[in-house]
């Protein structure tokens, strides 16, 4: 058996009814050229032939004095992991986003291995998709969609690919961004170690107290505690809405070059432009800006040991209507931020954000500071595949992150790049944010004012 570590045993610790603690990925296929009647099912067939899983798709969880390990399931049921489903005419992306909706409300079953593969066909346009789940203690979000990634091929040519949990494991080289739980086990991590730790307090005692003073002068900086209430920090239940769709990146990068701003800069304003826009039609939206957290990775060498991630918190512009204005206050305040981490080390920075962010460990742990909000809402870019990928012959044409929405923060935008697209996956509390889907329209628009302001339209 193999225990899991004290960050993996927390999203079991922390998952309920209403706060479930899997990450899934949504990914859409083209049928091949000349594919037949019988494509999907040889292609279930196929798969189906593959009822020995490797590790750790394999693997369920036992609990001895209160610790948890993994140990190999010996009675594992295939079909309760792999499931095929067709959605109910006219098999809309509608349709389809509402199938992984409601699959992802779901919790997972502990007796058995932590995942489930659903392959869905009937999407319009000769099309199928695959909603890959996994929980959150077997792997992250961005592991999970990288091994995706991997159990494709760059060619259509290439025939008989293995389901992804029939994949041999390889060893994580890349970093992945967190949900708000992982920002919080920031904490757990400070206080091991003791000894290295230590080392860095005064660096980061000493940026705490520059902090304090520069909050009371510099507009551009976003203090911890600066985040309005506002409706997407409400509590949660367990109904899940998911919406996806894809832009194209040049869009985004002609934007970029037009404003001398970042492709991050640019999304995090688009971003903010949707959110005013939907919080005004829910007549809900705050006088103060919305604060976003943006993972950023301190990853400087080719290791895979622990999780080298810090955050940005950015100021959205959500009170301002002017997108050029919105823009320069995002830029700013993104800027600030990362003058601040350029000056500490990796060690240094890690920590103080623990620091910083322990009041709002504390609410999530516990939910006893509610007034402690660090930020409004999770904004997460993840570099994806730059070449077109397949599987057993079908071109993948869309891939969506579906992530977590916790207690306090009822949203998550997760967006991956892939194949010169920008691919937006959208998870929310169905009932927390009701019609959420309206913000698919509100980013387009915030789009747009963007390209009619940098003088592209």
């Amino acid at each position: 058996m193999k225990p899991l570590s004290p960050a993996d045993q927390l999203f079991l610790w922390l998952e309920k009814r209403q706060q479930p603690m899997h990450v899934a990925g949504l990914q859409l296929f083209s049928y091949p050229e000349g594919a037949g009647p019988r494509y999907i099912r040889d292609l279930v067939e196929h798969m189906r032939s593959f009822n020995e899983p490797q590790s750790p798709f394999n693997q369920r969880l036992v609990s001895r004095f209160g610790q948890y390990f993994w140990e190999t399931d010996k009675q594992f049921d295939l079909d309760h992991h792999f499931r095929h489903r067709a959605l109910p005419k006219p098999g809309r992306i509608r349709e389809l986003l509402a199938y992984v909706s409601s699959a992802h409300s779901n919790l997972m079953d502990r007796e058995r291995p932590l995942w489930e593969v659903h392959l869905i066909e009937g999407v319009q346009g000769r099309r199928f998709a695959l909603y890959t789940k996994v929980h959150h203690s077997l792997f992250d979000g961005i592991a999970a969609m990288r091994m995706g990634s991997r159990a494709l091929s760059d060619s259509p040519d290439v025939l008989d690919l293995p389901p992804v949990w029939a994949m041999p494991p390889r060893q994580r080289k890349t970093p992945h961004l967190p949900n708000p739980v992982e920002v919080a086990t920031g904490l757990a991590r400070f206080t091991g170690g003791v000894g290295k730790q230590v080392a860095t307090l005064p660096a980061v005692l000493g940026e705490i107290a520059k902090v304090a003073r520069k909050s009371k002068r510099d507009p551009n900086f976003v203090s911890f505690f600066q985040a309005p209430p506002s409706l997407l920090n409400s509590k949660i239940t367990g109904s899940r809405r998911f919406a996806a769709q894809s832009w194209c990146a040049d869009r985004f990068k002609a934007i970029a070059k037009a404003s001398h701003a970042t492709l991050n800069d640019v999304v995090l304003a688009v971003c903010g432009s949707a959110l005013r826009n939907y919080l005004i039609s829910q007549q809900a939206l705050p006088d103060r800006p919305l604060i976003a957290m943006v993972p950023v990775s301190l990853r400087r060498d080719d290791s895979t040991e622990g999780n080298q991630i810090a955050m940005i918190l950015a100021n959205l512009g959500t009170e301002v209507a002017d997108p050029t204005l919105r823009l320069e206050r995002v830029k700013a305040s993104v800027q600030e931020a990362k003058c601040r981490y350029k000056a500490m080390s990796p060690a240094e920075i890690l920590n103080y954000t623990a620091l910083m962010m322990a009041p709002a460990a504390v609410q999530l742990l516990t939910g006893l500071a509610p007034g402690l909000q660090p930020f409004n809402v999770i904004i997460s870019n993840v570099p994806g595949p730059k070449e077109p990928l397949y599987w057993n012959g079908a071109r993948l044409t869309g891939m969506y992150p579906v992530s977590i929405p916790v207690d306090q923060v009822a949203l998550n935008i997760t967006l991956t790049s892939y194949a010169g697209q920008l691919e937006f996956g959208l998870t929310a509390c169905r009932r927390t944010l009701p019609s959420m889907q309206r913000l698919l329209d509100y980013i387009e628009n915030g789009v747009q004012e963007l390209e009619v302001a940098a003088g592209l339209r």
